[in-house]
């Protein structure tokens, strides 16, 4: 029986790493989930001070996560954590996942879920075989207005769907200058990042906030891959053709090699009725266009909304939601599906849509087939401009 906060033990996240600072915060702003341990760096001294730094006791900042896993599953069931955040490089996700379900601990692992699909669908063969719980930090799906986009294409309020755009752009490593900080350095390292770049490290959002809010599923691409930056191993810029398997056609562009963009992740949705466009950088804005109506501009808070979309809300309209909100409502969902799990109970509705194993395999996929894609030259037809005498330039 869980009672109390659900219990989260951390691996990776340490000094001067932002993507543990965020999901620290994001787990705690509901105040359903209470850190209680963590193997924090690769250092084992570095891990104990920065647990010191959280008020951890010292005994449960941990050396590495093999001794975490370990020393945790033999504590009373009262007192050990339940579930693991895995915040280090790509190519440690597999490990460590799979060292937790072995041990008896669910996990919340950031994206990409392992550096291959052969990895993920072993990662699922053992999380099937455990009974255990697992959520991938696609943190774009937990903005409201994603959710209430997802809700009024479930409904048929944009009537068939026939086209899907959506960009993702940065401009964070648009030379090699920018390679020196710690959070370039091993994206651009294959040995740690995997098969790619871009699209496995925004790509892949990009492409899973397309099924999220389309339903439809990815089921052929064409692909321009490419390192722009000179002496860059691995993609920072692509081009994507998709096929969907509804028959709607749709465009990825991901890269991070565009000068002056933040986080610039952007979709569109166009059925034969409506469509809707939502941007991240005014994530409390939903349009929804037609042809014989006004333009509506949604507001988050503004109205009566789906009732997974007024979950995800905490606070009235016109006090903005951001991208902490979105990434605590994946664990707000994720601490209602252990509580629901280990309650033998139901989860609630709002819980419902964390992304999860099949969205881990299905991400994993994205990636080597956009990789392989790009890499093949049979989509390309050369552009014969004929001259007067009939032949070629």
């Amino acid at each position: 029986m869980t009672s109390g906060k659900i219990r989260m033990g951390l691996v990776g996240g340490g000094p001067n790493a932002f993507i543990g600072a965020v999901h620290r915060s994001a787990a705690a702003l509901d105040g359903q989930i209470e850190l209680v341990c963590g193997a924090f760096s690769r250092d084992p001294a570095a891990s104990r001070a920065f647990g010191g730094s959280l008020h951890l006791p010292a005994h449960r900042a941990y050396a590495d996560f093999d001794t975490m896993f370990s020393t945790e599953a033999a504590l009373p069931a009262d007192e050990r954590m339940q579930f693991v955040a895995i915040v280090t490089p790509n190519h440690l996700h597999f490990d460590i996942a799979k060292q937790a379900f072995e041990h008896g601990f669910h996990v919340f692992s950031e994206k990409p879920a392992t550096i291959s699909v052969e990895q993920a669908h072993q990662l699922a063969a053992i999380q099937a075989a455990r009974g255990l719980l697992y959520g991938l930090a696609h943190t774009y799906t937990g903005y409201p207005m994603i959710k209430e986009a997802r809700a009024l294409v479930q409904s048929g309020g944009l009537g068939r769907i026939v086209k899907i755009v959506v960009e993702y752009t940065q401009g964070w490593l648009a030379s090699a200058d920018d390679e020196t900080s710690k959070q370039a350095a091993w994206r651009i390292d294959p040995d740690q990042s995997g098969a790619s770049l871009c699209m496995g490290d925004i790509g892949v959002h990009a492409a899973n906030l397309a099924e999220f809010v389309s339903g439809c599923q990815i089921e052929a691409m064409c692909a321009d891959i490419a390192s722009v930056v000179p002496g860059r191993t691995l993609d920072d810029d692509g081009s994507v053709l998709l096929k969907f398997d509804n028959g709607a056609r749709g465009v990825l562009l991901a890269s991070q090699i565009h000068i002056g963009d933040e986080n610039n992740l952007r979709l569109r949705v166009i059925g034969d009725y409506r469509s809707l466009e939502w941007s991240q950088l005014e994530p409390n804005t939903l349009w929804v266009k037609s042809a014989d109506g006004a333009t509506q501009m949604r507001r988050a808070g503004v109205g009566t909304m789906h009732p997974t979309t007024e979950a995800a809300m905490r606070i009235p309209a016109g006090h903005p939601e951001g991208y902490l909100e979105a990434f605590a409502n994946l664990y707000r969902s994720f601490a209602a599906q252990i509580r629901a799990a280990e309650n033998d109970e139901t989860s609630p509705a709002w819980a419902d849509d964390l992304p999860g194993m099949p969205e881990a395999i299905r991400g994993m996929a994205f990636i080597e087939n956009v990789i392989a894609a790009g890499a093949s030259e049979q989509k390309w037809f050369a552009h014969h401009i004929p001259t007067i005498d009939g032949g070629a330039e």
